[in-house]
């Protein structure tokens, strides 16, 4: 039983607002952070700025109940818990800055005996830096009065709401009583099993999931080139090779994308360049795969019955989200854009409205609805899985050049 009464989230994302939701909904008062208008303003409206199934019940209940705010300042409150983005650099090294913005606007609001959490996934250290920041920031405290845990999130986009409550989560310590408070304030919502570590173990469980994915995809993904090159069905390989009882191969795509696995590895092979290198194999496979997708697009495009349109299904970086972070689709789209200047690209995500930035000023690319898309194009990529998608008929495809990176229309 937790004795925390309020908790500030700091950063209201797709893993901070869910937490938010979750926790003021068991009564906690909850007061949310975060530096863009938008957010805070869809939040306490009670609306939600993303596409999360669920997540806007949660919302709507807890503002109304008076249990959930936004808002642009830092408050005091019994614990805090860090749910910022933490991208890697050129060298893919890990960017701290906004871990490091959040500790510097926490370390004033301190008054002693404050339960500190990172639940941004982080390289080893990041937690221990975090509170060496604090600590210096306020050198009237230390580790008897400030406790600092690191507890990772471990949600599936799209099914966040239901797997806060019945996944297991670890929670890493700085000090033995800072992981049992942390155990204790996720005991409010989290059904399943609370697994209790130090603060560094707990980091690197975290990489080491995401990174054992990396790895079986990077293998999926390698079988569906070397399928390709030698003429047979990928997805009918990995079917048949499923049936033996030892062996789980996950599914090909046009890349890995996402704020999880499309980082973390990175995070262990910058720890440990030299020990690490099947990890660093995996992540450099992944990372090619959509170079492979663009030359098979671009081959489709010189064919005789190319009619100057290509219709590009899917910019998520996963089906059924709107979540569009380190997404494969986005990078193949401004690679088309840029190798073939003369070819239209019409590009379709049903979860979005607007064009996305990083494709904004692009000339010849266009968001348009499924419709049109599959109308217009003699050639059709497939990117993403999206229901909308899988609900295409086979007439709508007839005569098209179909490149299916999704197995969905097999």
């Amino acid at each position: 039983m937790t004795s925390i009464k309020e908790v500030a989230v700091v950063g209201l994302g797709y893993i901070g607002l869910p937490t938010a939701a979750i926790l003021a909904s068991k009564g906690i008062i909850v007061k949310g952070v975060d530096v863009t208008p938008r957010t805070v303003e869809a939040v306490n409206r009670g609306e939600v700025p993303f596409v999360e199934p669920a997540l806007g019940d949660f919302v709507a209940a807890a503002v109304a109940n008076g249990t959930l705010t936004a808002s642009f300042e830092t408050p005091e409150a019994d614990a805090y818990i860090v749910a910022v983005p933490t991208p890697f650099n050129a060298d893919h090294t890990a960017d701290l800055s906004y871990i490091e913005a959040a500790a510097d606007k926490i370390a004033p609001k301190l008054r002693g005996n404050e339960l500190v959490i990172l639940e941004s996934t982080s390289p080893p250290g990041a937690t221990q830096h975090m509170a060496d920041r604090l600590l210096a920031a306020r050198p009237d405290l230390d580790a008897s009065t400030l406790h600092i845990a690191h507890c990772p999130e471990r949600v599936l986009p799209g099914r966040v709401m239901e797997e806060l409550v019945t996944n297991d989560r670890i929670v890493g310590g700085i000090t033995p009583v800072a992981a049992q408070m942390a155990k204790d304030l996720y005991s409010v919502f989290c059904e399943a099993e609370i697994l209790v570590t130090d603060a560094t173990t707990a980091e690197m469980a975290k990489l080491v999931e995401n990174s054992f994915r990396d790895v079986n995809i990077a293998f999926a993904n390698e079988l569906s080139v070397i399928s390709d090159k030698i003429g047979i069905d990928v997805w009918e390989l990995i079917e048949l090779a499923n049936h033996h009882p030892r062996v789980n191969i996950l599914q090909p795509g046009p890349g890995v994308g996402g704020h999880c696995i499309a980082v973390d590895p990175w995070f262990i092979v910058s720890a440990a360049p030299e020990e690490s290198k099947l990890i660093r194999q995996a992540r450099e496979t992944n990372d090619a795969k959509p170079f492979w997708v663009v030359d098979k697009v671009i081959e489709s495009t010189q064919t005789p019955g190319f009619n100057g349109k290509v219709a590009v299904l899917g910019l998520a970086f996963k089906a059924n989200i709107d979540d569009l972070r380190e997404s494969p689709s986005i990078a193949i789209a401004r690679s088309l854009a840029e190798k073939a200047a003369d070819v239209e690209f019409l590009l379709v995500e049903p979860h979005i409205e607007e064009m996305p930035k990083s494709l904004t000023g692009i000339n010849n690319v266009r968001l348009v609805t499924t419709e049109e898309g599959l109308d217009s194009a003699s050639t059709v990529v497939v990117l993403v899985d999206h229901d909308q998608f899988k609900a295409v008929p086979a007439t709508a495809l007839a005569g098209k050049d179909v490149i299916d990176t999704r197995g969905l229309w097999r």
